[in-house]
This record gives structure tokens, C-alpha cells and sequence, in this order.
């Protein structure tokens, strides 16, 4: 490879935003507007009273100041903004078009462009009064739901013919009270069905979901003014990127707790989904991930501490359910979790027990395996190096301790034990790997390349700062596979890019995250702001953004990528690409690729792993396609078992080729379950493990200059 020099070499602290940042935001600064607000002698609800405060006012100045000068895209603050700041709120507050009605959205729409005005003024009345309107109006359906429920389950009628629409994100606003009840009805309605379905008497069903929204009710009476600020403030921060956040003073104390470890938690990353909160990925070697009980995209509906009584969090704020997950470490959680494998309207929940811990380095330390390949009446040994995150010990390091541990470190050990062992080449295991340490990812790629840049970032003023493996010799440079997956995101994806760039690795599997942007965090006179103000480029000049990874050969993958990756976030910025620093040489592998495509191709077209992970992909695909929902219980339990049959005999078609006994139906865990073993801690059944060697090995045969070195 021949580099480019016109890009240079810059300090990444160039394109930082300095702390110390001068807002010129005085108290004769502030804006005085007079205040609507009820008093709170005659306040109806005990929100009627709550306005914004001095320190909340100014916190929205510095956003706005922040975002103008340093956010990646630096967007103008116009009335286009504005629309989508509206937009974005009314999305946030009533994503599916169950508590606003019609007249609402016509007094709103006054200041659909006026919100960038509202904004620089920092006059944040409009912010408050939209948002007071929604607990108004989500008081009434509560309301409504609870006299719904008081008259009786038993008194529901089932037999009626009628459905439920579930995808409203595009539908018109309710016109008036009226068709917002009957909506509710079907609501109601519909989450009696699910409960009853899963078994659940009459009497259970109606306590547990008034309960549920009385506990709602008693939730929307302890808003502050807090939790509105940081909701529009939000807004607006997101309608640039999902990235881009406000933390309220509470939420910036619990990333500064989470950051120092003096709390734990499960090891998950969750985000709201409507009324639920979602698993979105799971830390490796995190106590959820060991648990081997909860899974991506699986729903989260109850928290319960230790032996104690279980809380329903259907409809509760992201940060309050993660709140109820925190605690001391080596404390118990129990959380009550909808599987993502159920059917769409499943209900049917499992309760797992987990204790809360650290992350250990040791946990997520880069580990080695041998697995036999029988190809083409040879047999052959793959080396298989998981990793299941870019880690460095940052203290040790920043001691100047020889000895500390990282990434790089590790693998290198690894790789030449595998040359000792004679391995006919190596697979590198990024399924998973969330990413971590930029610089490990820039060490690991030096391991394989003679040397070059591995990676550029830029920032929103057009620098490029190029990140170079300067070590003058690859470590290893005998065949080599990188596999990802969708949840391979940030670090991994700088790797496998480069790999795929520099055309040393073939790469395999799923397409990745597509995280490729850098975040910073600036502290505020009240809270913080985590900023977007960078991103990340292969030296193809190629952004890791949105589409990520492509690999040279995909396999299915039995996670959606229109639910899960940054493509599925809304407001997440584009792919695109800037000047490349490499100059693209002969690739080797682009004359095989057809021929070890249709090889794969017919190896894996009746492979029991692969036919699983297609049939549950279009399953699930199928699936997401229903907009509406029956609310006849005769026609929603045989939806119901038509699935669940579906399910199972994809469940029994890959036990048989185990040579492991039928289920006579799904499974359901309990929370004392013991963890069973899954493919990743047995490398030899991991037929996508097996499959890639099949592939490096069908490269070898066919390019004999690669074959014989």
C-alpha cells in the first residue's frame, strides 16, 4: 500500500471542545417572560404549577451555544430545525398516538417553526406546556382505563371480531375524547387478552394491570420540573443525532457512578421501546451475559430486589427502571423479562435472578481454541481467538507498568501459541464485541499489517487526524477470517475494516453496528451535555456510520438489522467518505470471492445452524409486518399456536441434526435455572465458526501463492 501525505497528522485535542468554554450568559442575559402557570392554591394536578427555573434556562443557552460551535454537523438553528425539534417532542411524548388528540396538535402547530426562536431566547414556556398537556391527557386515559378495569374482566367480551391497530407511528391524531376512548378500549382490551393467554385468571389479570396504572398514576404526580426540562432539552439535543444527550444533574451523578464502578448493574444496554424497556446488547462476560437467560431484544417489564416483591416497570422512564437495576455489588436483582423469541403478542414472561458485579478484565481477556475442519477428505486445524471487547488496563498503563494488560497483549500470545500448535489459520471472533479501547483497536490491526494508518477521525471543522501502526512489521501474516455480527460495533468495526481494507483478512458473518461516531462529554452550569463532534474513517475512506462493515461473504443472522444497529436509530447521521491515505492495490481475495460464495452457498443451503437462523429471521420478518391484532380470543389463541408450532419445529429440526431428543414444547426458564453452555464456550459445534474455517481453507485451495507461503 502507498500512503497519501496531503492529509496531515493532527493532536486530537485540536478538535476537543475546551471545558473552560466562555458562555457569555449573564442574569441581565435572561430572557423574562411572563408565566402562565396556575398557582398552586388552584392547581388541578400537581403539575399545573411547575415552570422552569433560572439555572435551567441558562443550561438550554450553553446547549444551544455547544451544539452551534462544536457538534459534528453544525446544523443552523432555523425553522427547519424547529420542525423537527416539534416533531421529535411529539414523537417522544406519544410515540403511538394514544394521548393527543387532533385540537391538541392544531394549538401546538402555532409554534412548529418558532422553536428555534424559543430556543436562543432560551424561553422554554412552549417546552413546558406541550408536556403538561401530555400528563393532562395521560391522567385521562389512565383514568379511563382504571374505570374500564372496575367494571369487571370478566365482563370484556372476546367473542367480538375486532382488531387493534399496533403500528400508529403514521396515523391521523385522535379527533376528540371520544375515538381516543375507544381506542383505549381495544388497548385495554387487548392487554387483558395477552395476560389471559398466558394463563392468568380474571382476578390475577385485574389486579395486576390496575395496579399497573395506578402505580402510573401515582408515578405522573412526582413529575418535576426536572423531568421536563430534560425531556425537551432532549429533543432538541437528539434532532441532531441519537447520540447527542442532555444529562439532567441526577443522570450526569449516575454516569459519573456507573463510570467508577460504585455501583453495578447486569451488564446490559437497554433502551425504551414504548412502554418497554429493551436489551439492546449485552456486555460480554457481564452478569446477563453469563446468565445465559436473557437475550437482545428481550423486554424488561419487572424489577424486583433481591427475595422481594416484583415492580411492574411497563411504562416507566428508561433512567427509573435503570435506577431499580443498580445496586451494591454482590447484591441480587430479579428482573421479569419478555423473551424476544416469543410471539409478537406473547406475553408469556420468565423470571431470572442475577447478581450484580464488575465487569473483570480478566473476564474479557481474548481467548484461544483449536477446532478440527474435515475439508474435502483432508482434515485441518483452525485456530479460533474470541474476543469479546478492545480492552486496555488504563491504570497500569498510565503507571508505567510493564506488565499491564491489553488486548494486543493478549492476542499476540495467543497467535504465536497457535503457530506453535501448526494451526492452518486463524479466525478472529469480533461477534459481539461492542468495541472499547480506539487504541487497542490501532495495536491489534499492527499485529497483522507491515504498518500504515489504521484509522482517521474527523472533526466537524473538516481536520483529519490520522491514527498510523508505526511498529514496521506484521506479527503474523498467515491466512486470517475476522467473523462479526450485528452487534459488533465502534472498535471492532475500526478492526475489521482495516482488515478488509488492506485486504489481510477475509471478512465474514453479519454486517456490523455501524457506530462511527465520537462523543465527548462537556459539563454545564446545571447537568451535562454528551456532544457529538467527531467521526470515524477506514483509511479506504469509507465512515464505519450507519452502514458499518459490509463482510465479503454474509451469513444469516437471526437479529433484524432493521430493529437493531445504528440504522434503526432515528436521527442517526449518514454514511459517507472523505479523501482515502490508501491507495487500493490488487485484492486477492476479489478473484475468489464468486467461487468461495457459491461454495458457502452449497454447503450451508441444508446445514441445520444456518436453516434455523434463516427460517427465524423470516419468521420474525413476517411477523413485524402485522399492523393490526386480533382482539377475538378464539382466532388470537390459534395465531398464537400456529406460531408457536412454527417455532417449535424449527426448535426440533435443529435438536435432531444434534442428535438430541424432541421438545414436546417450547421451553420455558425459571429464574434458579442453572446457565447451560452455549456454542461460544464450545468452539468445535459453532457451525459459524466451522463454516469460516470451510472458507479459508476453500481461499487456500484456490490460490496456490497463498497456499504454498
Amino acid at each position: 500500500m502507498r500512503h497519501y501525505s496531503a492529509i496531515s497528522r493532527i493532536s486530537m485535542k485540536r478538535f476537543l471542545p475546551r471545558t473552560a468554554l466562555l458562555l457569555l450568559l449573564g442574569a441581565s442575559s435572561l430572557p423574562l417572560f411572563a408565566s402562565t402557570a396556575v398557582s398552586v392554591g388552584s392547581a388541578q394536578n400537581s403539575w399545573d404549577s411547575l415552570q422552569p427555573d433560572r439555572e435551567q434556562v441558562i443550561a438550554s443557552l450553553n446547549v444551544v451555544e455547544l451544539l452551534k460551535r462544536h457538534h459534528y454537523n453544525k446544523p443552523p438553528l432555523n425553522d427547519e430545525r424547529s420542525a423537527k425539534i416539534y416533531d421529535s417532542y411529539l414523537k417522544m411524548l406519544d410515540p403511538a398516538r394514544m394521548y393527543f388528540t387532533a385540537g391538541d396538535i392544531a394549538e401546538f402547530d402555532r409554534w412548529r417553526n418558532r422553536f428555534d426562536d424559543f430556543l436562543k431566547s432560551g424561553d422554554l414556556d412552549p417546552g413546558f406546556v406541550i408536556y403538561k398537556r401530555h400528563l393532562d391527557r395521560l391522567k385521562g386515559r389512565l383514568d379511563y382505563a382504571l374505570a374500564m378495569l372496575d367494571k369487571g374482566v370478566d365482563k370484556i367480551d372476546f367473542s367480538v371480531d375486532e382488531s387493534l391497530l399496533i403500528d400508529r407511528e403514521k396515523t391521523p391524531w385522535a379527533k376528540d375524547t371520544a375515538e381516543l376512548d375507544d381506542l383505549w378500549r381495544k388497548k385495554v382490551k387487548d392487554e387483558v387478552l395477552r395476560l389471559k393467554i398466558t394463563g392468568k385468571d380474571d382476578k390475577a389479570i385485574q389486579e395486576q394491570l390496575t395496579k399497573r396504572y395506578k402505580n402510573q398514576l401515582s408515578r405522573l404526580k412526582q413529575t418535576r420540573s426536572e423531568d421536563i426540562f430534560q425531556a425537551y432539552i432532549n429533543a432538541f439535543a437528539q434532532s441532531y443525532d441519537p447520540h447527542t444527550q442532555y444529562l439532567s444533574p441526577d443522570n450526569a451523578e449516575n454516569f459519573d457512578i456507573n463510570m467508577s464502578l460504585s455501583l453495578e448493574g447486569i451488564g446490559a444496554v437497554l433502551q425504551s421501546d414504548n412502554d418497554y424497556v429493551k436489551v439492546v446488547r449485552l456486555v460480554p462476560a457481564g452478569p446477563a451475559a453469563k446468565s445465559k437467560q436473557i437475550a437482545t431484544s428481550d423486554k424488561i417489564i419487572g424489577v424486583a430486589q433481591g427475595k422481594g416483591e416484583m415492580v411492574d416497570v411497563v411504562g416507566w422512564r428508561l433512567d427509573e427502571v435503570v435506577k431499580l437495576i443498580r445496586g451494591p455489588k454482590g447484591s441480587q436483582v430479579r428482573l421479569e423479562v419478555i423473551p424476544a423469541s416469543n410471539a409478537p403478542n406473547d406475553q408469556t414472561s420468565k423470571i431470572v435472578a442475577i447478581t450484580r458485579e464488575a465487569v473483570k478484565l480478566e473476564d474479557q481477556a481474548a481467548k484461544k481454541s483449536i477446532i478440527k475442519v474435515d475439508h474435502e477428505g483432508r482434515s485441518y486445524k483452525l485456530g479460533v481467538i474470541d474476543l469479546p471487547a478492545f480492552y486496555l488496563d488504563f491504570k497500569a498503563y498510565r503507571a508505567g507498568d510493564p506488565n499491564y494488560k491489553s488486548t494486543t497483549r493478549d492476542v499476540k500470545k495467543l497467535v504465536a501459541e497457535l503457530q506453535k500448535d501448526k494451526v492452518d489459520g486463524i479466525v478472529l471472533d469480533l461477534r459481539n464485541n461492542g468495541g472499547g479501547s480506539l487504541q487497542e483497536a490501532t495495536e491489534l490491526t499492527g499485529l497483522f499489517i507491515d504498518q500504515g494508518p489504521t484509522v482517521l477521525v474527523r472533526n466537524s471543522d473538516g481536520r483529519v487526524d490520522v491514527l498510523n501502526d508505526d511498529e514496521g512489521k506484521a506479527f503474523y501474516t498467515g491466512p486470517l477470517a475476522v467473523l462479526v455480527n450485528r452487534l459488533s460495533a465502534s472498535a471492532s468495526e475500526i478492526f475489521a475494516g482495516a482488515m478488509q481494507d488492506y485486504h489481510r483478512a477475509l471478512i465474514l458473518g453479519g454486517q456490523t453496528f455501524g457506530k462511527g461516531t465520537v462523543q465527548t462529554i462537556q459539563p454545564l452550569n446545571h447537568g451535562e451535555l454528551k456532544l457529538t463532534l467527531a467521526k470515524f474513517y477506514r483509511v479506504s475512506g469509507q465512515s464505519t456510520q450507519h452502514q458499518g462493515v459490509i463482510p465479503d461473504i454474509s451469513y444469516p443472522s437471526i437479529v433484524d438489522d432493521k430493529e437493531i444497529g445504528e440504522s434503526a436509530l432515528p436521527d442517526s447521521m449518514p454514511w459517507d467518505t472523505i479523501r482515502p491515505v490508501v491507495k487500493d492495490e490488487a485484492n486477492p481475495f476479489k478473484p475468489f470471492l464468486a467461487q468461495l460464495k457459491a461454495q458457502h452457498d452449497a454447503r450451508t443451503e441444508n446445514n441445520a445452524d444456518f436453516v434455523y437462523a434463516r427460517e427465524r429471521l423470516a419468521l420474525a420478518q413476517e411477523l413485524m409486518k402485522e399492523k393490526t391484532v386480533s382482539l377475538n380470543e378464539a382466532k388470537r389463541r390459534a395465531q398464537q399456536t400456529s406460531i408457536e408450532n412454527r417455532q417449535l419445529a424449527m426448535e426440533n429440526a435443529l435438536r435432531k441434526s444434534k442428535g438430541q431428543e424432541p421438545l414436546k414444547e417450547l421451553k420455558r426458564e425459571d429464574e434458579n435455572a442453572l446457565p447451560e453452555e452455549d456454542d461460544k464456550t464450545k468452539p468445535q459445534d459453532d457451525a459459524y465458526l466451522t463454516e469460516s474455517g470451510h472458507i479459508l481453507l476453500d481461499y487456500l485451495n484456490l490460490n496456490s501463492a497463498v497456499a504454498k507461503h
